[in-house]
């Protein structure tokens, strides 16, 4: 399969309970390496939608394909395809780290003592493997977590809020070692997280739902490489480069924001509007573009309601 061919497809999938529609006509593709974020605001349908993909619940309509495979119509074969933790890493903590990944090995067929040592490896587990689980911290159970879900070679891996409970330093190292396993094994990651700065150095896209419908799709890579952006200036006399910039780009929205002017333009105009403030006579303490980061962006679109 090439790295572009989707992995995993949802096509007009939908949930309805009783009279309420908890999931309405959800349709999108993950291809093969990619790292998804999945967000949307409190009871939009987000683990609704997971625990259907995993088949912990049934769709009421639409498809859900893994590889190509049905889960409606063939569970068992999708299910080989997909590693998933939806709640917490459920592990024995009496059993050291090698013996849990040897019991969640038997489980599926063709797991073999090489590709044990392999995941143990992959991630960064080798120095602890053989200590008692109780004896881990969260995120050590966390990547155990994800060990024993890619034991089978899946194409798939599920996270349903992976970091939650773990410190600054846990979240890195999960989100490290959940782009090494894109990379590294050709994995399609799917996470979900109410920690949008998170997601937006972990995920190649997210997809945001509200009210049970797709809302938008957003490639992260495309909204930092866009060249437009906002330009934030600081100068000694804020009010005189406003009403200089603002009769030199009117055309652009100079905005005066607090002590600072902001210019929604292409990032080109930044040598421009130094060389304009300084051949006044006006000292420029910063200018630098501002991405919009994806919480701004997410707040635009729900209203600013709550991710969970």
């Amino acid at each position: 399969m090439r790295m572009n061919e989707a992995v995993l497809q949802l096509r007009n999938v939908t949930k309805t309970i009783g009279r309420r529609t908890i999931v309405n006509d959800l349709s999108f593709d993950i291809p093969a390496g990619e790292v998804f974020g999945f967000l949307g605001p409190n009871g939009a349908g987000k683990t609704t939608t997971i625990r259907m993909i995993v088949g912990l619940i049934s769709m009421t309509k639409g498809e859900i394909t893994v590889k190509g495979v049905s889960v409606r119509k063939q569970f068992e074969q999708a299910m080989t395809h997909i590693g998933a933790i939806v709640e917490n890493p459920e592990m024995y903590k009496f059993l050291t780290g090698y013996q849990n990944l040897v019991h969640f090995a038997r489980r599926h067929s063709g797991v073999t003592k090489q590709r044990i040592d392999e995941v143990v490896q992959l991630l960064g587990l080798q120095n602890r493997i053989h200590e008692k689980v109780k004896r881990y911290s969260l995120g050590m159970r966390q990547r155990l977590g994800v060990a024993q879900a890619i034991l089978h070679k899946p194409s798939v891996l599920i996270l349903d809020e992976p970091t939650n409970g773990l410190d600054p330093a846990g979240i890195r190292e999960l989100r490290d070692y959940l782009r090494k396993l894109s990379q590294e094994e050709g994995l399609s990651v799917i996470v979900s997280s109410h920690l949008l700065s998170e997601m937006e150095l972990m995920c190649d896209r997210v997809a945001i739902i509200q009210g049970g419908k797709l809302i938008d799709v957003r490639s992260l890579q495309e909204a930092k490489n866009s060249v437009q952006t906002k330009i934030v200036i600081e100068s000694s006399d804020i009010e005189s480069a406003h009403r200089l910039l603002s009769g030199a780009f009117n055309h652009q929205g100079v905005e005066l924001i607090g002590d600072r002017i902001e210019i929604t333009a292409d990032r080109s105009l930044i040598p421009d509007v130094a060389r304009l403030l300084v051949k006044a006579g006006l000292d420029v303490y910063g200018i630098h573009a501002a991405q919009r980061s994806l919480e701004d962006q997410f707040i635009e679109i729900t209203g600013g309601e709550m991710v969970v």
